[in-house]
């Protein structure tokens, strides 16, 4: 089934009003027709009624009456119809006569109204059409006479048949009128429902933009409030929304500022007397066997070493990232020989056991910070031997791209992969899979600070699972970056 787009609020609001319009106008005019067609037809009725009971209580009738004596009555009444010329039609038992002359009896006096007159003396009406539609009004009147207190009938009936014509017309003419009303009504209609849309509107388009605004991080985002109707109340609640907004958000800055100022401050403070510790330590742990220690002994010094070597690495860790959320980290940029730099990485760090494939294609040449990258590097490829498992593959690529050429490295591991509910995170900081694993080997800050770095180089680093098992970590940076 086709579906119709929805449509918009301003055609709603005057589709709306003119129907709003459309009824009252079709109300107003029904209800005023039927007044006006009401009290135009009671006029003449009423006329008709009194003026034929007045004309036949006047007349002088003499009892029994020939075929003459009723053709003269019904003649004589029939000269004087108000408020319109009428006809007249006698009836005295089987005598018939009428003002007309042509025909004694009408079509349109119905044996209904001869029964209503035949049960009231006061007469009675009737509003009918003949076969083609022509209204008509038939007032019937029994000549009466008094007896007793009371009115007995003669048995003598009057019919005085009005034509309708000029009320029909009238009513015709006030339908026509409403009607023809109507339309420029209508019309009319438009021009106060597009300024009431437009009032409507305008407050609804501005919180629109305010609202785009403030998701694009402009937190000062107000709204003018205009007069004291809901869409000022409305507005009001924005401005109050926002501003909160503002000041938690505010305040969430501030504490993370904190935070990272404290993080920063106390690896500054630990780095110095780490050093010297790292340094007794290493000059202790190579004379172990110089000192001749007892077993436990040399075991606690050797313990004591690897931990203020891990604690060393954890503080590097946090002034790197403390560093990158300064905005104080730098590109040194130089032209280098990608293969070649991957391959010292992997030689520099004992990686050639033959637990890494590589597929470097030699004439790669990037410029890029060789430092920086071989962070990136040794970050991936360690992470991947430590989580993931050998053989570890790393190719290196590069690929055309309208904004430029890029260079994409690639490593993944042959392990059992990264869970979903882990892939968004596997970039947070201090992120743990395993929440039940509370000591890592690693500072938790490892791929976080790869991440850093590929950025700083304007470049993206991708997790995801490959096709044939393991993770995949896919790294997108210019083949020429720039500070």
């Amino acid at each position: 089934m086709r579906r119709f787009a929805p449509l918009g609020l301003r055609t709603r609001l005057i589709a709306a009003f003119l129907l709003v319009a459309a009824i009252s106008a079709v109300t107003t005019a029904a209800l005023t027709y039927q007044q006006a067609r009401n009290a135009i037809l009671k006029q003449s009725q009423d006329t008709a009624v009194s003026t034929l009971r007045d004309l036949v209580e006047n007349q002088t009738l003499r009892l029994p009456m020939d075929q003459q004596d009723l053709q003269r009555v019904a003649g004589d009444l029939g000269k004087r119809g108000q408020p319109h010329p009428w006809i007249v039609y006698g009836e005295y038992g089987t005598l018939r006569a009428s003002s007309n002359q042509s025909t004694t009896t009408s079509a349109v006096v119905s044996p209904e109204i001869r029964r209503q007159v035949s049960a009231n003396p006061h007469g009675a009406f009737q509003r009918v059409k003949d076969r083609r539609g022509n209204p008509y009004l038939v007032v019937g009147m029994p000549a009466v006479f008094r007896y007793n207190g009371g009115l007995e009938t003669t048995g003598v009936v009057f019919y005085a048949v009005v034509p309708l014509d000029s009320e029909q017309t009238t009513v015709d003419a006030m339908v026509g009128a409403a009607r023809q009303g109507a339309v420029p009504g209508l019309a009319i209609a438009v021009i106060p429902a597009l300024l009431a849309a437009r009032s409507v509107l305008r407050p609804v388009r501005d919180m629109r933009k305010a609202a785009h605004r403030l998701g694009r991080g402009r937190l000062d985002t107000r709204i003018e409030v205009r007069g004291a109707d809901e869409l000022a109340g409305l507005a009001r609640t924005f401005n109050e929304t926002a501003r909160a907004l503002e000041q938690s958000v505010s305040e969430l800055r501030d504490a993370e500022a904190r935070a990272r100022r404290f993080a920063a401050d106390v690896s500054h403070e630990l780095r110095t007397p780490l050093a010297g510790m790292l340094a007794v330590t290493e000059v202790l742990d190579e004379g172990a066997e110089d000192l001749h220690l007892d077993p436990d002994t040399a075991k606690a010094l050797q313990l004591i070493s690897a931990e203020t070597g891990k604690l060393a690495v954890l503080v590097e860790d946090l002034m790197e990232i403390s560093r990158f959320d300064a905005r104080a980290a730098e590109l040194n940029l130089d032209e280098v020989d990608v293969a070649e730099a991957v391959t010292k990485t992997l030689e520099r760090r004992h990686w050639t056991d033959g637990r890494i494939f590589t597929h470097l294609p030699p004439g790669i040449r990037a410029q890029l910070d060789p430092r920086r990258f071989d962070v990136v590097v040794a970050n991936l490829v360690g992470n991947a031997l430590k989580h993931g498992g050998a053989p570890v593959r790393v190719s290196v690529r590069t690929e055309a791209r309208p904004g430029g050429d890029r260079l994409l490295v690639e490593v993944a591991d042959s392990g059992p992969g990264i869970a979903p509910e882990v892939l968004p995170h596997i970039f947070d900081r201090f992120f743990k899979a395993d929440a039940a694993r509370t000591r890592s080997t690693g500072s938790g800050l490892g791929l976080a600070i790869t991440l850093e770095n590929v950025r700083l180089h304007g470049g993206t680093l991708h997790a995801a699972n490959g096709p044939a098992g393991g993770a995949l970590f896919t790294l997108d940076m210019p083949l020429e970056a720039r500070t």
